[in-house]
C-alpha cells in the first residue's frame, strides 16, 4: 500500500477514535452544560511621522519593516491590525474558534513610493481574511489537547509574543523574520504540573492561510517551563521545512531546506518583565554559486537574531514603559562565501525568506491607559541597515558594501480590545 494512503488511513482512524471518545465523555459529564460563545475583537494603529528615511538604499530591497520605502516627512494614520473573532464551546471538552483579520504591516506598503499595500481589495480598501478556524478536543491524553484546522503555531504567538506584550508596537523578532504565526494542520498542545511545564507540536502546510504550493509539510515544536513561582519562563523552539528537494539540479543532488532553532527566556512579575529571544535560521543550499571549475555549488547561509526588551508599570495601571533592542545578521557565515577564491558568481534562491542587510531595531515608548481596554502609546521607532558585503555583490546591493541607512519614526499607537479581558499582552 502506498505510504501516503497508509498515512491518510491512520489519520482518519485516529480522528474517528478521538471524536468518538469525546462523544462518550460528553454523555457522562455534560448533563448541565449549555453550548455558548463569545464575540471579541481588537484593533491597533498609529499616527506616524517619519523623521528620517533610509536614503542609503540598504533597506529598500527585500526585508526591512513596515516603514521601508516611505520618504522622510511622511505623516498619516493607519490601522495595522483589526481582529473580529468568535470562540464557541460545543461541549465541556470540545471548542472552536474563528478569527477574521485585516492586517497591513506595510512590508513595502502603499505609502509614498511603496508598491504593495498588504491585505487590501482591488480598490485598495482594507480586506479581511480568515486567519483562524479550528476545533480543539481537550484532554485527549492527560493534560494534552488536539487542535485541527487553521491555528496559531508554536513559533511565537502561544508564549513568546504574549510575554513580549507589545504586538501593537512591533512583531516579535521571529515574526519579523517571517516564521509562520498561524498555519493549517494538526497539533498537540500539552500543559502539566499546574501549567508550569508544557509542549506544543504541530505539522502544518507551511503556507499560513494561503493554498498549498509546496508538497513538503512544515514541522513546528517547542518545550517550555516556568520556575521560581512562575517568574522565570524558558522556551526552546525548533522548526523544519523542505523548500526544494532534487528539483533544480539532480546531478549534483540539490537539497534546499530551512530550519530555525530559537531560545527564549524571560523574568516576569506583575509590574515588570524583561526578556531575551535569540535564534539561528539555517537555509541549506540557499546560494547557487558558479566556480572556476566550472561547477555549480549550493551553499548554506546562516542568519542570527537576538532581541532584548523590558516593560513595566510606572504608575499603577495607568502609565507604563516599554523598551526593545534587536540585532539581526542575515550573513553569519558570509565570509566563508565571499572569501572563497573558487567562487566567481552567486545568487540567492530564496532571499524572500529573510532580509539581506544587517539590521538593528530600537523601540522606546510610554503606555498611557486612561480607561481599561484602551492604550495610547507614544513611541520612537528606529531601524538601521548595514550591507553584509565585504567585497562581492551578495544578494542585491547597488550601493556597495558597508552602506548604513536608517528609518526613524515618531508614532502615537492606539490599541483597544473588546470582549476579552484587557491585555496589552495579546
Amino acid at each position: 500500500m502506498n505510504r501516503a494512503i497508509r498515512s491518510y488511513l491512520v489519520f482518519l482512524v485516529l480522528l474517528i477514535v478521538l471524536v468518538t471518545d469525546q462523544s462518550l465523555a460528553q454523555q457522562q459529564d455534560s448533563s448541565a452544560f449549555k453550548p455558548h460563545g463569545n464575540l471579541w475583537g481588537l484593533a491597533f494603529g498609529d499616527y506616524v511621522y517619519k523623521v528620517n528615511a533610509d536614503t542609503a538604499g540598504a533597506g529598500l530591497g527585500r526585508g526591512g519593516n513596515q516603514y521601508s520605502k516611505m520618504p522622510a516627512g511622511s505623516h498619516f494614520y493607519q490601522f495595522r491590525r483589526i481582529y473580529l473573532g468568535y470562540n464557541y464551546d460545543i461541549n465541556p471538552r470540545v471548542s472552536a474558534e474563528v478569527l477574521l483579520a485585516s492586517e497591513d504591516d506595510f512590508t513595502q506598503g502603499s505609502i509614498g513610493n511603496q508598491t504593495s499595500p498588504g491585505d487590501v481589495l482591488q480598490d485598495n480598501k482594507l480586506a479581511p481574511f480568515l486567519k483562524l478556524a479550528n476545533v480543539r478536543i481537550k484532554s485527549v491524553f492527560p493534560g494534552t489537547d488536539v487542535v485541527l484546522g487553521e491555528m496559531l503555531t508554536p513559533a511565537f504567538p502561544l508564549l513568546t509574543e504574549v510575554t513580549w506584550g507589545y504586538r501593537s508596537l512591533e512583531r516579535t523578532a521571529a515574526d519579523m523574520r517571517k516564521v509562520n504565526s498561524y498555519d493549517q494542520g494538526i497539533a498537540l498542545q500539552g500543559k502539566y504540573m499546574n501549567g508550569k511545564l508544557g509542549f506544543n507540536a504541530m505539522v502544518g502546510n507551511g503556507t499560513a492561510a494561503k493554498p498549498v504550493t509546496n508538497p513538503f509539510p512544515m514541522f513546528y515544536g517547542d518545550v517550555w517551563v516556568k520556575i521560581w513561582k512562575d517568574r522565570i519562563i524558558v522556551d526552546l523552539y525548533q522548526d523544519y521545512q523542505k523548500i526544494d528537494w532534487d528539483v533544480i539540479d539532480t546531478i549534483n543532488g540539490f537539497h534546499h531546506d530551512r530550519n530555525m532553532t530559537k531560545f527564549f527566556v524571560a523574568y516576569s512579575v506583575p509590574k515588570f518583565t524583561v526578556g531575551i529571544e535569540a535564534f539561528r535560521t539555517t537555509l541549506l543550499g540557499d546560494i547557487k554559486a558558479s566556480t572556476k571549475t566550472p561547477k555549480t555549488d549550493y551553499l548554506t547561509t546562516i542568519a542570527t537574531t537576538i532581541s532584548m526588551y523590558a516593560r513595566g508599570r510606572v504608575y499603577k495601571d495607568v502609565l507604563g514603559f516599554v523598551a526593545r533592542y534587536d540585532i539581526y545578521n542575515p550573513g553569519q557565515n558570509i565570509k566563508e562565501i565571499t572569501d572563497n577564491t573558487r567562487i566567481i558568481a552567486y545568487n540567492a534562491l530564496s532571499s524572500n525568506w529573510d532580509p539581506t542587510t544587517k539590521e538593528k531595531l530600537l523601540i522606546l515608548g510610554l503606555d498611557y491607559t486612561p480607561y481599561p481596554n484602551l492604550h495610547i502609546i507614544p513611541n520612537f521607532y528606529m531601524n538601521t541597515y548595514q550591507c553584509t558585503l565585504p567585497k562581492k555583490d551578495y544578494f542585491l546591493n547597488p550601493k556597495g558594501s558597508g552602506v548604513i541607512g536608517a528609518d526613524d519614526v515618531l508614532r502615537v499607537t492606539v490599541y483597544f480590545i473588546f470582549g476579552k479581558k484587557d491585555a496589552v499582552r495579546f
